[in-house]
């Protein structure tokens, strides 16, 4: 049996541990990427599987994210992955795609990704907030939305965790569940990033150690540089070979 009030204490230990507060919102692509020995590949994946946790033995792990699906479900899928990372004793854990499905294990990961980008103090203080503002003690698709482009999540991903703390009831939440959401994002003004995937160019991408890995064994002479562009080309990053896409000159400002 799944304990929430446990997974809720791994949730804000982990944020701590990773230099976060426990009710901010996170860029979970910029916290994972920082982490030690863990190299994030971005695959398209297909219709059944959302990613993939490989812990090596030596201590290099892999996360892969399926980048087919929305922003906002990577993000919650990453999120995901990191409990397999930290808290799964299996070395390996393949994840489906539809949220609250296969066995205890990937319950608790899905638990544990939603209260690891919407902490429950953070999430109950706008959730009175919005409440207030509207003099309603009802939740619109409006206020939904506000949620999840707040904390940076799905819309499937808000509603659910929504109505297992009871926020929402049943016919709302299945209501909600087959709106328009991007229509209804875009006429508030917000950006629809959230609810679509990522570009094609970005579809297929690596970060962290193994990019970081391939740079210190060319400047230590253990390469040459044919093979040091060869392991980037296999990690899908033509742009470090072949220079980026973007258009106009670098600015830092």
């Amino acid at each position: 049996m799944i304990c929430t009030a446990d997974i809720m204490t791994k949730s804000i230990k982990l944020r701590t541990k990773l230099g976060e507060d426990a009710n901010s919102p996170i860029d979970i692509f910029a916290l994972a990427q920082d982490i030690e020995q863990l190299t994030i590949v971005y695959y398209p994946m297909g219709e059944n599987l959302s990613g993939i946790c490989l812990k090596g033995a030596a201590g290099n792990n892999v996360i892969a994210i399926n980048s087919l699906m929305t922003v906002g479900r990577q993000r919650f899928s990453l999120a995901h992955e990191l409990y397999h990372l930290y808290f799964d004793k299996n070395m390996t854990a393949v994840c489906a795609q539809k949220i609250g499905m296969g066995q205890e294990t990937e319950k608790e990961a899905d638990l544990f990704a939603s209260y690891f980008l919407m902490p429950a103090a953070a999430l109950q203080t706008k959730v009175e907030m919005l409440k207030a503002k509207n003099n309603s003690d009802d939740l619109s698709i409006h206020d939904v939305i506000r949620l999840e482009q707040y904390f940076q999540v799905s819309h499937q991903a808000a509603v659910i965790r929504l109505r297992q703390d009871k926020l929402l009831n049943a016919d709302a939440a299945d209501a909600m569940m087959s709106e328009g959401v991007r229509r209804f994002a875009e006429s508030m003004g917000y950006s629809t990033e959230l609810y679509k995937p990522l570009p094609a160019e970005k579809q297929y991408m690596t970060y962290g150690n193994y990019i970081d890995q391939a740079e210190q064994v060319l400047k230590r002479g253990l390469v040459s540089d044919g093979k040091y562009e060869e392991l980037l080309l296999t990690a899908f990053r033509s742009d470090l070979v072949y220079g980026g896409n973007e258009e106009g000159e670098e600015v830092i400002d």
